[in-house]
């Protein structure tokens, strides 16, 4: 059978391509099959199946057989996998909510002997950010079947808020699912396979796999293609905004033309010297998956534009987190300072409470806006906890202890700190440890068992994400070599030992009490390291 497949080749015109139907690989997923057929055409002739193709509608007398999905890498002749209208369509009756994946999936592929027919790869468009920030993350994308470029995604369109009207979409037209608009923006895009009324469905095979989605998509401009021996691509920018995608499913995107996707305002200010060196505004998804490896990159791309990412240098983060059903915003601090790689610290740690916010799986816990300023400062800046010592070692309830730290420069200079503890009346007889301790070190002593025993609640979430600690501070942890567990996401310390055996069957106790805690002041240093000293109460 011989047949037509529609798409864009220049700007936003929808030109015919020939194809032949070769024949049918069943069976090759759960009640899918593909067609497989050979493409023709000028510009396939030279160029083959192109990145952007993904769902390129395909008739067979005048009526719509599927789209194009799939290829072979390095192949000599344009052939391809059409996927099957009739699985594309049941897109639609997905259920209308899904908790996102938290790892990329890989993309879908055959095996037939020595050859491969995969998905073809998606480009997204990186515009705005540095050459190092899109090789950075490159193979987190590349993983997901997804190409990133570094160019045009966004143009001038991703931008507007002006809709456009369904008869201006049709099938074979270019679009853009926009992940980020702004002073940086990213696009990943594809060609629409069909339009019923307001729904349009596209692409032909997964974006990300993440289900039912929230995510705007804009009209797409094709500037010229590239052939490619590996594999070849059109170069497209996006313009103005259609709708938003609501599935993301294994063999197609589903989608609603003029339906509003809920995005996160989110702002970057890289300052030096109590100055702006760089502010950068943009919205971002609002997904448990991509938001926060979009801000991973923001955050990498203002420092790599504005400042060097290797050598001695500390990096100071403050900002907070506006959250709906939070009374209020939640506060993001930590320093980070070393020889190599102090910006890929920062990535990671301005992006940990965002992720566990978006990934904790409370909806009345809508993330509404993220403000983040970056405070660069020359030299490593870090102080080592080198020495604790206690004025005495034996003490009587009501008794007043004086620790003395000692906090060693990364020059060799010392900083001295002083703290004074009153052992509370009534203190049980044991032994008291006192443990000095970075904020990581603390962080994981309080938060050991959250992974085992995550919040329950909204506000159990909030004040998890209030309380972490910054790494400017040492930390004075006052304990009890006795167990607890968590019930209820909350700590419960040295239990009854019938209730210890109860709650020993479904959790392992943690050996550490905590009595009291203190912070000691590092200034503008990340403070590390840790040392315990021990003090024997006595009645």
């Amino acid at each position: 059978m011989k047949g037509s497949g529609r798409t864009v080749f220049q700007g936003t015109r929808v030109e015919e391509f020939q194809v032949e139907i070769l024949g049918i690989l069943e069976n090759i997923g759960p009640k899918q099959s593909i067609i497989l057929a050979r493409l023709s055409g000028a510009p396939i002739e030279r160029a083959g199946v192109m990145q952007g193709m993904s769902g390129s509608p395909v008739y067979i007398n005048g009526r719509l057989v599927g789209a194009v999905a799939l290829s072979f890498p390095y192949a000599k002749e344009p052939i391809a996998g059409i996927r099957p209208i009739e699985e594309m369509l049941r897109v639609a009756e997905s259920p209308a909510t899904s908790r996102a994946a938290l790892t990329m999936p890989a993309r879908q592929e055959i095996s037939s002997g020595p050859t491969r027919l995969i998905d073809i790869a998606t480009p997204v468009w990186f515009a705005g950010f540095t050459r190092g920030a899109v090789d950075h993350f490159a193979s987190q994308w590349r993983d997901a079947g997804l190409e990133p470029v570094q160019g045009l995604s966004g143009g001038g369109g991703g931008r507007t808020a002006t809709p456009a009207t369904p008869a201006r979409l049709e099938p074979g037209a270019m679009i853009s699912v926009q992940l980020m608009t702004g002073d940086l923006s990213v696009g990943a895009d594809g060609t629409v396979t069909a339009v019923d009324g307001n729904r349009v469905f596209a692409f032909g095979h997964r974006f990300l796999s993440i289900g039912a989605t929230d995510l705007p998509f804009a009209r797409a401009e094709v500037l010229t293609l590239l052939p490619n021996l590996q594999s070849s691509f059109k170069i497209s920018t996006a313009r103005e905004w259609l709708g938003a995608i609501t599935q993301d499913r294994s063999v197609a995107l589903a989608g609603e033309l003029g339906r509003r996707a809920r995005m996160i305002p989110t702002k970057i200010d890289v300052r030096r010297g109590g100055a702006s060196a760089a502010a950068y505004k943009m919205e971002m998804v609002d997904d448990g998956l991509l938001t926060p490896l979009l801000l991973q990159m923001v955050v990498f791309s203002a420092l790599d534009a504005t400042e060097r990412t290797a050598g001695a240098q500390t990096i100071a983060l403050s900002g907070r987190m506006d959250i709906d059903g939070a009374a209020k915003p939640i506060p993001i601090k930590n320093v980070y300072s070393g020889d190599l790689g102090a910006p890929q610290m920062v990535t990671a740690g301005a992006v940990a409470p965002v992720a566990y916010l978006l990934q904790a799986g409370f909806p009345s816990l809508r993330l509404r806006s993220v403000d983040l300023t970056l405070e660069v400062l020359d030299g490593k800046r870090q102080l080592n906890i080198e020495n604790v010592l206690v004025s005495r070692r034996e003490a009587r309830p009501g008794d007043s202890l004086d620790l003395y730290i000692s906090l060693v420069n990364s020059d060799g200079s010392e900083v001295a700190r002083t703290v004074r503890y009153k052992v509370p009346t009534g203190e049980p007889a044991g032994t008291l440890n006192f443990t000095v301790c970075d904020a990581v070190t603390a962080n994981v002593a309080e938060y050991r068992q959250f992974l085992q025993t995550p919040p329950r609640s909204p506000g159990q979430m909030l004040s998890f994400l209030s309380s972490l600690r910054t790494g400017d501070k040492a930390y004075v942890r006052v304990w009890r070599p006795q167990p607890s567990f968590q019930v209820q996401g909350e700590t419960l310390p040295d239990p009854p030992p019938s209730l210890a055996l109860l709650l020993g069957k479904t959790q392992t106790p943690v050996y550490g009490s905590r009595v009291a805690e203190f912070e000691v002041s590092g200034g503008l240093a990340m403070v590390s390291g840790s040392r315990t000293i021990s003090v024997e109460v006595k009645e």
